[in-house]
């Protein structure tokens, strides 16, 4: 909100006791609010115009005082131009604070950022995981390199970041540091939460990321198909710790824990079901989504081979899994030792277990989603890619269906026919989604 009136004027204050040296006071007027405060000059009241605000005569100390105060009343007309240009509210008391010195310091980025880094760290466990910290802490030391890579400089006010500098700071990503687009978009991600923090807080008004596209190019992440899942559990291993590795990752693709939840999963959480069977009674990790798992025999298997390793007796968990990045690295090499022409990671098994262990096999994807721990139905269709031999074996029920028609019979009632037509049709759809993943 702009100011409605602004008056400004320099008088003599009236001392306590009579004397002719008195204290050159400004007074400032927003919207008929006065403030004033001293300008630690004196001046004979003979020798000042009341009139003019200005002291009288041609002596060197009349015109060194005119000039300061010519200069104290531009200064005030810069700053409350700079207020109005940034859409800031002027008031009189910003005013004086500015004359006084008491001016707010201007906000910069990376010490903003660091703030809410800061504050993110005392709330972990309770509401952030230590990975979620960690992330916005590598954000952080990207942007500081791209501002000295770009400006030369340590920080940046949040008044200087604009659409040119989200643009740019993307194009760094990708080319400086050889980013893809989502995980360039990933970092922008977490820088823009800092902005929007600034805006709440009313250090910018504007939003640089207003006209900016964030949006990310869908990947359709491959899971292990039946027979690839197959062959690596048939792998043997003369090497310990890579059969670990293997199995560790084939308890994942029966489960659908991910890497943070296998790692944490203790002997607490293996409990006898309803059913009499073993489950999974625990919470995910990144979410605090509850997940109930009926274990698998393959499972169970696993959890009895490593029930009495010294790593898990020691920690106290169910499977001695190492680092995730440990883990990543010797995927990978196990991958190459198995012969797969992909790269394998610990989220891979999670995708198997949602795609290939449980909805090629008719699990209803409801009852997935919530195995998975996942907040909707929308988020287990991301990992519910579908094999060829899936659209196979429902082409073939189609095609029993139509031969089970009568013979020569003509007429097919109105809603068979748009039953027929939109089981193709979804067929269709599975079939050109597979072929577009396999590509």
């Amino acid at each position: 909100m702009l100011e409605l009136s602004f008056g400004m004027n320099f008088f003599l204050k009236t001392p306590s006791k009579p004397t002719n040296m008195r204290m050159i006071y400004v007074r400032v007027y927003v919207d008929g609010i006065p403030k004033e405060t001293s300008t630690h000059r004196k001046w004979d009241v003979e020798r000042w115009c009341g009139k003019t605000d200005r002291a009288t005569g041609t002596k060197e100390d009349a015109r060194c005082l005119n000039n300061f105060l010519d200069s104290l009343r531009a200064r005030v007309t810069n700053y409350r131009n700079e207020l109005t240009k940034n859409q800031d509210t002027v008031t009189s008391k910003k005013i004086i604070d500015m004359i006084n010195g008491k001016e707010q310091g201007r906000k910069m980025v990376l010490e903003e950022f660091q703030l809410h880094n800061d504050e993110m760290l005392k709330l972990v466990p309770d509401e952030f995981a230590e990975g979620t910290h960690e992330r916005y802490v590598t954000a952080r030391s990207h942007v500081a390199e791209f501002i000295r890579f770009k400006y030369d400089r340590d920080d940046l006010e949040f008044r200087e970041l604009d659409y040119e500098f989200i643009l740019d700071y993307e194009f760094y990503l990708k080319t400086e540091r050889k980013n893809s687009r989502n995980t360039a978009l990933k970092y922008i991600s977490n820088f823009k939460k800092i902005v929007l923090r600034a805006i709440r807080k009313k250090i910018i008004l504007e939003d640089p990321f207003s006209d900016f596209d964030s949006k990310k190019v869908k990947i359709r992440k491959k899971p292990l198909t039946g027979a690839e899942l197959r062959k690596l559990e048939e792998h043997h291993f003369s090497n310990q710790r890579l059969a670990a590795v293997r199995d560790i990752f084939v308890f994942q693709c029966y489960t659908g824990l991910s890497y943070i939840d296998s790692y944490q999963l203790n002997k607490s959480e293996i409990k006898i079901g309803e059913d009499g069977e073993l489950w999974i009674y625990s919470e995910r990790q990144k979410t605090d989504s509850p997940t109930y798992i009926p274990l698998l025999p393959k499972a169970v298997e696993i959890l009895e081979k490593y029930k009495d390793d010294p790593i898990c007796l020691k920690r106290g968990t169910v499977l001695p899994v190492r680092s995730n990045q440990r883990m990543n690295g010797y995927l990978k090499e196990i991958g190459d030792i198995v012969g797969f022409s992909f790269t394998m990671n610990t989220h891979m098994a999670r995708r198997t277990f949602a795609s290939t262990v449980t909805l090629n096999n008719d699990v209803p994807i409801n009852v997935v989603k919530e195995m998975m721990g996942h907040q909707s139905v929308k988020q287990t269709e991301e990992y519910a890619l579908t094999e060829q031999q899936s659209i196979a074996r429902e082409m073939k029920g189609l095609r029993n269906r139509l031969a089970a028609q009568e013979p020569g019979k003509m007429e097919i009632s109105i809603d068979v026919l748009l039953k027929l037509e939109n089981e193709i049709q979804e067929l269709k759809r599975k079939l050109l989604e597979a072929t577009g993943s396999a590509a």
